[in-house]
This record gives structure tokens, sequence and C-alpha cells, in this order.
């Protein structure tokens, strides 16, 4: 499915003093591995990274993911709270050249549909250099709808999710052409930024 599609190299970064030292599993990475798999045609390269609650050595890994391994993107999950330790918005707007405001305010839109202490989630976005970096939540469920968005019963998107803006981000700071699955969630782009689909093997 993946033949003449454009790899893509995703940095994941899960922050959580506890998980990373082993006191309970981490459950946010793969969650995120398996949403994007599922999600995407492109051919995925994953750059995993379980670390603790602090700033600098958040920074350091957004900011080596994007340098030095060369991410086109990039998703961290956890510490987006008000709680003290929760460090990972302020990390990720130092290391940013630019902010994406558009997609903690979706964020926050999809989260209220179910907690009203969604408002209490500081989720952030930017762009490094030619990378997207996003901020999710931790909890697997919240990281699926975040991204595919609130469907109905028949599938008809009620809210939507932040990655069908991803893509076309991507294009636009020079990274490779994402194309997903439009069961899970359809990519808009202006008809002059498409291109025309795969053929069908």
């Amino acid at each position: 499915m993946s033949a003449g599609h454009d790899r893509v190299r995703v940095g994941l970064v899960s922050t959580s003093d506890r998980a990373s030292q082993g006191v309970y599993k981490d459950e946010g990475i793969p969650a995120l591995e398996q949403w994007l798999t599922s999600a995407l045609f492109n051919p995925l390269e994953f750059e995993p990274r379980l670390i603790p609650d602090e700033r600098d050595v958040i920074e350091a890994t957004l900011k080596g993911l994007v340098d030095d391994v060369h991410c086109h993107l990039v998703i961290t999950t956890g510490g987006t709270g008000p709680a003290a330790r929760d460090v990972t918005p302020e990390a990720t707007l130092a290391v940013g050249d630019r902010e994406m405001p558009g997609f903690g305010e979706q964020m926050r839109r999809i989260s209220l549909e179910f907690v009203p202490t969604a408002i209490l989630s500081r989720q952030v976005a930017v762009i490094r250099k030619t990378a997207l970096i996003l901020n999710l939540p931790g909890q697997p469920k919240s990281i699926r709808e975040t991204l595919e968005g609130l469907k109905d019963a028949d599938g008809k998107p009620i809210v939507a999710g932040i990655f069908a803006a991803v893509p076309y981000c991507i294009d636009l700071i020079g990274g490779p052409y994402l194309e997903t699955r439009p069961e899970v969630v359809k990519a808009f782009r202006p008809k002059s930024a498409q291109r025309p689909p795969k053929a069908s093997a």
C-alpha cells in the first residue's frame, strides 16, 4: 500500500516521570504508533523517546529529533496540565520558531465534548525549521479523539480532528506529502495542493 508514497520520519515523545522510571508502562507512544499506522498510507519511521518531566530534557529531546534525526513531525504526549511538573508546553514553545495556536484551540474544543476540565489542558503546537511539533494528551482514548475527531453513528464527522490539517501544514513548511486513509481521517488540502491519487495495485 505504501509504494510510491513519501517516507515520513515521526518523533514520538512521552513525558512522564513514573513511566520513564519503569513504575508503570507507557501507553502514549504505542497508541500514537497504532493510530498513525492505521491513518497513513505513507511508510513511517518512528523515533520513540520516553523521558521524565524535566524541561531541559524535553527541550533537548525535541531539538535532537528535529535538528539531528530530521523528523518531519514530532508528537508529544503528557505533561500539559496545570500541575507544577507539567512543563511540556513551555519546553515546546521554547524550541519553536513559530507557534500554531489553532491546533491547541481545536484540541480543547474536542475534549470539551467529553469533560469540562478540558479547559485545564495547555497543549500547544509549533514549527521548528521544517518540522511540526504537536502536544497531545496522555491517554490513548484522548489521543485518538484528538487526532481523528468526533463522528456520528454513520461515521460522519461532527468535530474535525487536528490531523485533518497536519498534512497540508507539513506541505507548507517543506515536508513530505502525507496521504491519509479517509475512513480514519480525511486530510484537507486546497485542490491546487492535491496530488493525483495513486493507481491501485
